[in-house]
């Protein structure tokens, strides 16, 4: 089986080719803001980012024709199950309609049916933003007006568990992990048999992350909120993009932070800590979720390269489990997996309504 796997991203497009889950080439195209500009929304891209993979796939020697289906990342749709989804029209209008807001990964259903139409072979998204797992407790949050919901980095979260289910001899409905991922944005899930049950992300609760405020405290927030000092636009930004290290440190990168502590920067080691601190505290709340029954911690994403992130983790949170470091993201191979699962009959498709 060859498999196409497509990730838009803000300003990438990613792109892999797995023949049996053996990597023939992966390649990411970069977009500048220039190359965006002349279209008014994310679905107008479309033919653009398709000519590009089209023209990725000459490069690399691989014809069309050779394919056996086209699998996406999907996007903010609807909230579903975790799983593999055919894509479907129904799908197809809610990308185009943003139903629930724009971003690149609306486009990857919407090229993988293209391509996937176009070549008469079948299309999939796995384990898409929208996926939503929580049980009715985790919903509730102290006002009515205010329900929480589940967008996390499922993909990446659901592929770590199912590889280290497979390491322990089971599958993933077979054990209870807490996964942190951790990378520009941060996210902290317990998983029990399976069912992401409850999470945090860093734009709305959780840790802060290189650019994301995490939780706040309320009152404190609608003061700022009212103070005529910041706009609703500025707001949104502080929580979202310009917050979290970003606020206090003028920077992102986590490794010019390590190295400002290294050359003795106290402010920087005083919020270096706090970061590592509130990510072992949130992991160990979602102890509770699962009544205390953890297998594996799981650590991920990029900054789960630094050991110092790491080590500070497991020194807080070691009591829980044994506490296993999967850095990075295998969020190519998780696509390609999900649709070898339901091609070769491992699993069986769901259905997007």
């Amino acid at each position: 089986m060859r498999i196409l796997v497509v990730n838009p991203g803000g300003t990438s497009t990613k792109i892999a080719v797995f023949e049996d889950m053996n990597p023939l080439f992966k390649k990411t195209v970069q977009h500048t803001a220039n190359d965006l500009k002349g279209f008014e929304k994310v679905f107008d891209e479309m033919e653009y980012r398709q000519n590009l993979i089209q023209e990725a796939l000459l490069e690399n020697n691989i014809t069309l024709e050779s394919l056996t289906c086209v699998v996406g990342r999907g996007g903010l749709m609807k909230a579903i199950e975790g799983g593999t989804y055919p894509v479907n029209d129904i799908m197809i209008n809610d990308m185009k309609d943003a139903i629930n807001g724009e971003h690149a990964s609306n486009l990857g259903s919407v090229i993988a049916k293209s391509m996937g139409d176009a070549l008469e072979i079948p299309s999939y998204v796995v384990d898409p933003v929208s996926v939503d797992e929580f049980m009715p407790e985790s919903r509730i949050t102290g006002l009515k007006d205010i329900e929480k919901a589940s967008w996390l980095h499922a993909l990446n979260h659901k592929a770590v568990c199912r590889d280290e289910a497979e390491k322990l001899g089971g599958k993933y409905e077979d054990y209870n992990f807490i996964v942190a991922h951790l990378g520009s944005g941060i996210s902290i899930v317990p998983h029990k048999k399976g069912k992401m049950i409850d999470g945090s992300g860093g734009r709305s609760d959780g840790p802060f992350s290189p650019e994301r405020s995490g939780g706040l405290l309320t009152y404190d927030l609608i003061n700022l909120c009212y103070s005529g000092k910041y706009s609703h636009k500025e707001m949104v930004a502080k929580v979202s993009s310009v917050g979290g290290m970003y606020d206090y440190l003028g920077t992102k990168d986590m490794l010019e932070i390590e190295k400002r502590i290294q050359d003795g920067d106290q402010e920087a080691k005083r919020v270096f800590n706090a970061f590592v601190y509130q990510i072992a505290k949130e992991i160990s709340q979602y102890g509770a979720s699962l009544k205390g029954q953890v297998d594996k911690v799981i650590l991920t994403g990029g900054i789960s390269y630094s050991d110092r992130v790491v080590e500070g983790v497991k020194e807080r949170v070691g009591y829980l489990a044994d506490v296993v470091v999967k850095p990075g993201e295998m969020e190519m191979e998780a696509l390609a997996l999900g649709a070898m699962r339901v091609l070769s009959g491992q699993e069986t498709p769901k259905t997007y309504k």
